[in-house]
C-alpha cells in the first residue's frame, strides 16, 4: 500500500478490503468527527487471523465455536477499521456513520465518544506486542483520516483506555504511543 492508493471517498476508503456490519447509525452531527480512538481485539482471544473478528462485527458470531464466543456473540459491536497483524486494513463502517466501538465513554467531559469518534482496532491484546506492519498502516490511516476529518488532530487521538478508565485497556501496555505519533 502507498500513500497515494488510500483515500477516503464519501467516507470509504478506497483499496481496501469492505465487510459492512449491520451495527451502526447516523451520527447526531456529521460534522462533528472529532475524534480517533485506538483499541484491540483479539478472537478466540489472544488467538489472530481468523475471520471471527468479522463474524463479530456483522452479528454472526457462533456462540459454539468458542467457549467465549457464547459470552460476545449477541453484542451490537462494531468499529470503522480493522488492521489485521499483516498490516492489512479491512473497514466495517461509513466513517461518516457512528459505529459501536466506544461504549460507556467520555472525553474532555463529554460522554457517548461514538457520536464524534472514529474507531480503529488493531488485530491484538495486552500480552503481545503489534507488528511493524501495524504500525506502518496504522500511521498512514490516520494521516489519511486527519486529512478528511481536520478536527481529529493529534491532541484527540486516544486510547479506549481513555474514554473508558477503569472499564478498559486497550491499546495496552505494548501499544508504543511515541513511535505511532512521532510519525503523523
Amino acid at each position: 500500500m502507498t500513500e497515494k492508493t488510500l483515500k477516503i471517498d464519501k467516507g470509504w476508503l478506497t483499496n481496501t478490503r469492505k465487510v459492512v456490519s449491520p451495527h451502526f447509525d447516523a451520527r447526531p452531527d456529521p460534522q462533528d468527527i472529532s475524534l480517533l480512538i485506538i483499541h484491540y481485539i483479539s478472537l478466540p482471544p489472544e488467538q489472530f487471523g481468523s475471520s471471527d473478528i468479522d463474524d463479530f462485527f456483522q452479528g454472526k458470531l457462533d456462540p459454539h465455536r468458542h467457549p467465549y464466543f457464547a459470552e460476545i456473540s449477541t453484542l451490537r459491536v462494531s468499529a470503522h477499521c480493522l488492521i489485521n497483524r499483516a498490516g492489512e486494513i479491512t473497514q466495517y463502517v461509513n466513517f461518516n456513520d457512528r459505529a459501536w466501538h466506544a461504549g460507556v465513554s467520555c472525553f474532555e467531559g463529554r460522554e457517548e465518544c461514538n457520536d464524534f469518534a472514529i474507531g480503529i482496532e488493531l488485530e491484538g491484546s495486552n500480552e503481545q506486542q503489534f507488528t511493524m506492519q501495524q504500525y506502518a498502516s496504522l500511521q498512514h490511516l490516520t494521516q489519511v483520516i486527519m486529512q478528511a476529518y481536520p478536527l481529529i488532530t493529534k491532541e484527540r487521538i486516544v486510547g479506549h483506555c481513555d474514554v473508558s478508565p477503569g472499564r478498559k485497556i486497550d491499546p495496552g501496555q505494548y501499544f508504543d504511543w511515541t513511535r505511532y505519533l512521532q510519525a503523523l
